[in-house]
């Protein structure tokens, strides 16, 4: 990584609905039940858009995962936008065009 990359603070990623979230859970400290509550939904429903939440934020925040691309498209499966079977081939052939770009420049330093 290079000295002037500056990472995006997972918290900075989060959706304006995710932060909403987070900020009610926050001052229900931490009460699920009291989420629910406020939301008018079930208690298994807090727990897993809560689950999610927590999903996105370890994408957000890993080491591992380094191209926007990537986090984005594991946010959205996430939150079950894209199917787990799309997002695997969307990252194959992500992954497939970055390596061949890769070589590409690693051959001269130009694209052909």
């Amino acid at each position: 990584m290079s000295a002037e990359f500056q990472r995006t603070p997972w918290v900075d990623r989060l959706s304006d609905e995710d932060k909403s979230f987070l900020k009610r859970f926050v001052l229900a400290s931490g009460s699920l039940k009291a989420v629910a509550e406020e939301y008018g939904i079930s208690y298994p429903t807090v727990r897993l858009r809560l689950d999610r939440l927590i999903e996105k934020i370890k994408i957000f925040d890993s080491e591992q995962v380094v191209s926007e691309f990537e986090r984005q498209l594991r946010a959205q499966h996430i939150d079950g936008k894209i199917d787990h079977a799309t997002m695997k081939q969307l990252l194959d052939a992500h992954r497939a065009e970055q390596a061949r770009l890769r070589q590409e420049l690693s051959g001269d330093g130009t694209r052909t």
